[in-house]
């Protein structure tokens, strides 16, 4: 049990640094909502390596982490993550689990069901239905980041397998 338990923390502590890290990249922050979604590749790693409820416990305490350290705990960018997080791992898990889809598949399922999260979010705290608008935007890029995510996944499930 301690060994899975250093190794939560572990994976937990490389998805808070992928995840700073890529908030300090400027070409993800040129427009609102897309990310390349470098912490993913943790949690699609514990998807298919621990558990489901490991990788809501990782999603959810990567959120809260970043949002004491970087977007400031409750603010929108919080509920923006926090729902698309949680919305994604559900989503991806249930692929996984009833499906044939690939890791790719697997990854690019949480990536769309990210962006619907954050569009949601932003309808109920704008009060705006308009925004549904930039769903397209989010969901083509969502498209794009959820194939790297889930090669670079694929890739280090494979490795991880072979060791």
């Amino acid at each position: 049990m301690n060994k899975k338990i250093a190794k939560i923390a572990m994976l937990l502590s490389i998805s808070v640094v992928l995840a700073l890290i890529e908030s300090f990249i400027p070409l993800f922050n040129m427009m609102p909502g897309i990310k390349l979604g470098l912490a993913n590749i943790v949690i699609v790693f514990v998807i298919y390596d621990l558990s489901f409820k490991d990788a809501i416990y990782i999603s959810i305490l990567r959120v809260i982490l970043i949002g004491i350290l970087r977007t400031g705990l409750f603010s929108i960018s919080f509920f923006f993550s926090l729902v698309g997080a949680l919305l994604s791992v559900i989503t991806m898990y249930l692929v996984k689990r009833y499906s044939k889809l690939s890791v790719v598949g697997v990854s690019i399922s949480g990536a769309i069901s990210h962006s619907i999260g954050q569009i949601i979010v932003a309808m109920l705290f704008l009060s705006n239905i308009n925004i549904i608008y930039y769903l397209p935007i989010l969901l083509i890029s969502s498209i794009i980041t959820g194939i790297i995510v889930g090669m670079v996944s694929d890739r280090l499930l494979n490795y991880y397998k072979s060791i």
